[in-house]
């Protein structure tokens, strides 16, 4: 026993991995760190970072859409300074969506046909994903094939803030803001909003704002010359090899500077720091007397956001991998847990979480008090069911 916790159960979850993953060539590594009531409980690395290198627990990983928590609880902060509120329409602080229309017909050679939205996006829109925006991955509409053409979503893009609204703002939207939920560049959106409400580039915001006070010492949108040798190498699912490299560690185009910081994935963590971004969050907004967000406001942020109530299944338009999630709701940043019994997976109802386009993941239970990091790099996360499988063997391993 440990923290409540039955460690011969607990190390199932290694075992697990490396049996079904990364023995098996499935994943490159795997890394799992579980806490309750803000003390580790288990942590283990398995596989390798790179060729020959054992995976280590200050290894540096891609969080993709990790980042967006993180983006959403900086905004947050502006609204409980007055800067900002959640009624606020988009065009405030983007004039460059005055424009924006809803797509009717149109698309590839043939010039877009639009209607002006029954309503303008607002900043709720953005961080619940009811906006009406997109991403190119999606392959469903003209206006996903947009975003591929114009590579709005593009890792390698060279835009810089101003130019990724300027040319967002010229794709049509795909439906009327908060008719649907579609996973999509909002939180990027809501990146260069903090960054023109606070007049400094968003990445050092966030550097003041939440990893300088939470004591993140290895989260940023680079990896400095001196880290890189603690970035993993990255992969994407091959059908015939499993696994076929996308961005190596000691070339990484995570260790470059970059013009423009994407708010909803652009992000490298390691364990301990998104654990600490973790224990903040268990904490109702407070960690080690560093206040970030009061717990009224992460309330806010847990509860079920989709207009209307109800869960993913009956408002998602897209194609995605939590969209078949029942008894989940999504909140301001974060999915969340409404009911464990639709949803067919131990938890608590009101446990929040989300994960990265790299199969990385995470989750808090306030019920339990239980925090759970969970790292690998292979894309997409659709590819495999470890993140459900993880939270699972952990809620198993409960022994109190």
């Amino acid at each position: 026993m440990t923290h409540g916790f039955d460690t011969a159960r607990l190390d199932r979850i290694p075992a697990f991995l490396d049996a079904k993953y990364v023995g098996a060539g499935r994943l490159p590594h795997a890394a799992t760190l579980v806490s309750r009531r803000g003390e580790i409980a288990y942590l283990s690395c398995i596989g390798e970072a790179r060729p020959g290198e054992a995976l280590k627990e200050d290894a540096i990983f891609r969080i993709a859409s990790m980042t967006k928590p993180i983006t959403s609880t900086a905004f947050m902060m502006l609204v409980e300074e007055g800067k900002v509120a959640l009624s606020d329409p988009l065009v405030k602080f983007c004039p460059e969506f005055k424009d924006t229309g809803v797509f009717v017909a149109g698309g590839g050679n043939v010039p877009f046909l639009t209607r002006p939205p029954v309503r303008p996006i607002l900043m709720v829109d953005l961080l619940r994903h009811t906006a009406g925006l997109t991403y190119s991955f999606q392959e469903r509409t003209p206006v996903d094939a947009a975003y591929r053409k114009t590579k709005i979503d593009d890792f390698d893009a060279d835009y810089t803030m101003d130019s990724f609204i300027a040319g967002l703002a010229k794709i049509p939207l795909q439906f009327d803001p908060g008719a649907h939920w579609n996973y999509s560049m909002a939180t990027d959106v809501l990146g260069a909003v903090i960054e023109r409400i606070e007049g400094k580039p968003f990445a050092q915001v966030l550097q003041e704002r939440i990893f300088g006070p939470l004591g993140m010492v290895d989260t940023g949108f680079k990896v400095p010359a001196d880290k890189q040798h603690r970035l993993t190498d990255c992969y994407a699912f091959d059908p015939k090899d499993k696994m076929k490299g996308f961005d190596s560690g000691d070339r990484s185009r995570w260790a470059k500077d970059r013009s423009f910081h994407s708010g909803g994935g652009g992000l490298v963590s390691t364990l301990a720091d998104y654990h600490r971004f973790c224990l903040m969050l268990l904490g109702g907004g407070k960690l080690d007397g560093a206040r970030i967000i009061s717990r009224k406001t992460l309330a806010l942020m847990t509860a079920n956001h989709l207009v209307g109530g109800g869960d993913l299944t009956q408002h998602s338009v897209g194609i995605f991998s939590e969209d078949e999630n029942a008894g989940v709701g999504f909140g301001l940043g974060f999915a969340v847990t409404l009911d464990p019994a639709a949803a067919g997976i131990p938890g608590s109802a009101g446990d929040f979480y989300w994960g990265g386009m790299f199969s990385t993941g995470f989750f808090v239970d306030p019920i339990e008090e239980i925090c759970m990091v969970f790292m690998t790099q292979l894309m997409p996360s659709s590819t495999y069911p470890v993140r459900r499988e993880v939270k699972t063997l952990v809620h198993a391993a409960i022994d109190d």
